[in-house]
């Protein structure tokens, strides 16, 4: 019998859930630039004059990896972009957690709410930050990988 998941099929699959994440996450923020410039500042971790630069370069940023990692492009820098994205993102999540401030994650939609999971925010993205370290670890060790 032969095996239907390899390596190199899982790396497929995980670096394309990766993509649809970044993808799908993009486009409310580039659509509603100044809604999601409204999160950003809500989560007090920038100065304000990078609150607008932020909010304006980060959803493109995550379009353009998201489109990378479909098209198997840059696959080493792009996976290390990502990775270091989703940490942040996480980190942040936890950050203001446990500094007590509730915030509307801004993930993937610019749309915020009275009162917001946390919790399941950053459950949700520490499976995320499982998903591309363990993409990035399969890059590493799929053979006749391209750079």
């Amino acid at each position: 019998m032969q095996r239907i998941w390899n390596l190199s099929t899982l790396f497929f699959v995980l670096r394309f859930l990766l993509a649809a994440i970044f993808i799908y996450a993009s486009i409310d923020k580039i659509l509603h630039p100044a809604d999601f410039a409204a999160i950003v500042k809500d989560y007090k971790v920038l100065p304000d004059s990078l609150i607008n630069l932020t909010a304006i370069i980060l959803p493109w940023l995550e379009l353009v990896l998201g489109v990378l990692l479909v098209l198997g492009r840059w696959q080493e820098g792009t996976l290390l972009l990502v990775n270091l994205l989703l940490v942040v993102f996480w980190a942040t999540l936890v950050f203001n957690y446990f500094r007590g401030v509730d915030v509307g994650c801004g993930c993937f939609s610019t749309q915020t709410t009275e009162s917001s999971n946390m919790v399941w925010y950053m459950v949700r993205d520490g499976f995320f930050v499982l998903v591309g370290g363990t993409t990035a670890i399969l890059y590493l060790r799929t053979p006749n990988r391209v750079v």
